[in-house]
């Protein structure tokens, strides 16, 4: 219910600017098949702060988007609406409440059977809505665009850092996971991953930057429910240079879309998140892209999901 929701966010302006034929806020989240949320949070970041402010740069962006996609049509009338960003300022300091009231925030919405968008804000965020996933759906999925594995046991002192949060998705959730444009590995997570074939695979930049061919090889990793997270890092930083980790060699955008768009057709895809954009003042760009990025997601869904 929306009621309960609104008790742990703060208001915030809706995603995108598309006609509204709503009569108020409860009966916009009712008909709506989309929810997004923010999570202003950078509590584990260990680089480059100031991904709390990632949400509030796509909103802002996000007005800017042309509601008619040429591939996809009139994406927003699937409905989506934003429930606002969660209100975090009593509990910033301390990662594991965090993660606990994203998971609760993300209950609800999952349990209203909504489509969950929810946009950060640091990586280790994504932990809280896939264990509300994973109460629904018992064998689900993780699909991650990311520069890094983050299967780090701990880092920074703490086991629920944004370099962790694939492990804790592993150990704890009992997900598999499936990464794509990695280039930064230690050799713990190697040793993880090599430990753990069942469930992690791995794809790195360097191996799929410039072609398709492992596409096919990535979708039979994953069981038919399907979660994604994208940490914005996963992207090349000739387009995304607004990351707490600009990591040279990431992959391109259409390379990127052509992936995902095959995701979202040969798997039930459930809810995603966009990850780790700092926003850099003065340059707008990256997040417009995070904000195209959210739109094509949703676009995809209402294909490859609702219509289909």
């Amino acid at each position: 219910m929306l009621s309960t929701i609104r008790k742990h966010v703060l208001s915030s302006q809706q995603f995108g600017a598309f006609p509204y034929h709503f009569k108020n806020d409860n009966d916009a989240y009712r008909r709506s098949k989309v929810a997004i949320m923010g999570v202003p949070y950078d509590g584990t970041a260990t680089y480059q702060t100031g991904t709390k402010m990632g949400p509030q740069a796509i909103l802002n962006a996000s007005v800017n988007i042309e509601p008619y996609d040429d591939e996809l049509g009139d994406i927003y009338t699937t409905g989506i609406f934003t429930v606002g960003t969660l209100q975090l300022e009593e509990i910033h300091t301390d990662t594991k409440r965090v993660i606990d009231t994203v998971y609760q925030v993300s209950k609800e919405m999952v349990t209203d059977g909504k489509f969950l968008v929810t946009i950060g804000g640091e990586h280790s965020l994504s932990q809280g809505v896939i264990k509300a996933y994973k109460e629904k759906y018992k064998k689900l999925s993780i699909l991650q665009l990311d520069a890094h594995l983050d299967l780090m046991e701990q880092f920074g002192g703490t086991s629920y850092s944004h370099a962790s949060v694939s492990r804790r998705i592993v150990e704890d959730l009992h997900c598999k996971v499936t990464s794509f444009g990695v280039r930064v590995v230690s050799k713990e997570e190697q040793e993880f991953v090599k430990k753990n074939k069942d469930t992690v695979s791995v794809f790195y930049a360097k191996d799929i930057y410039h072609n398709d061919d492992w596409h096919e090889d990535a979708i039979e990793t994953l069981d038919d429910v399907v979660y994604i997270t994208l940490d914005v890092d996963g992207l090349d930083v000739s387009i995304m240079p607004a990351t707490g980790t600009p990591v040279p060699g990431g992959l391109a955008w259409y390379r990127t879309l052509d992936f995902l768009r095959k995701v979202y057709r040969k798997r039930k895809v459930v809810g995603f998140d966009i990850v780790e954009l700092k926003p850099n003042p003065g340059n707008e760009a990256p997040n417009f892209l995070a904000a195209n990025l959210v739109y094509k997601n949703i676009g995809f869904f209402k294909k490859y999901t609702l219509l289909s």
